[in-house]
């Protein structure tokens, strides 16, 4: 089994595996949701595989603040069945009115988001 290759999900989010060996993986991600803070950015992710297992983490600097993304999944019947999270150091919040918006930092249970993925590979 090789992990190489571009893996689409269900919203159109690309994973690209470009590097695989002794089990370690990097390569690139690129969110097709616009209202994602991580649109228009192509994010490097590295990460380990196992037989069917792989677990996958990028991260980059984002309007927002530092953002990180992980994914952790098993194939099965050709597609790759993932839960990811997102941690978020801060958001940008709408300021009083006459006022600018304002970047704060968030509390821990603020800055946390979970949800699952389905990938299919589209490109070998």
């Amino acid at each position: 089994m090789s992990w190489l290759g571009k893996w689409r999900n269900q919203y159109g989010s690309i994973i690209e595996i470009t590097c695989e060996s002794n089990h370690k993986i990097a390569g690139k991600f690129r969110t097709a949701l616009k209202d994602s803070a991580f649109y228009g950015q192509e994010v490097d992710v590295s990460g380990m595989c196992q037989g069917d297992c792989i677990g996958i983490s990028g991260g980059s600097m984002t309007p927002a603040g530092n953002m990180l993304v992980t994914y952790t999944g098993l194939l099965r019947d050709g597609k790759l069945e993932t839960l990811w999270y997102v941690v978020t150091d801060s958001a940008i919040h709408p300021g009083a009115e006459g006022e600018l918006p304002q970047k704060t930092k968030l509390s821990w249970w603020q800055a946390m988001s979970t949800g699952a993925d389905t990938f299919e590979q589209i490109d070998k």
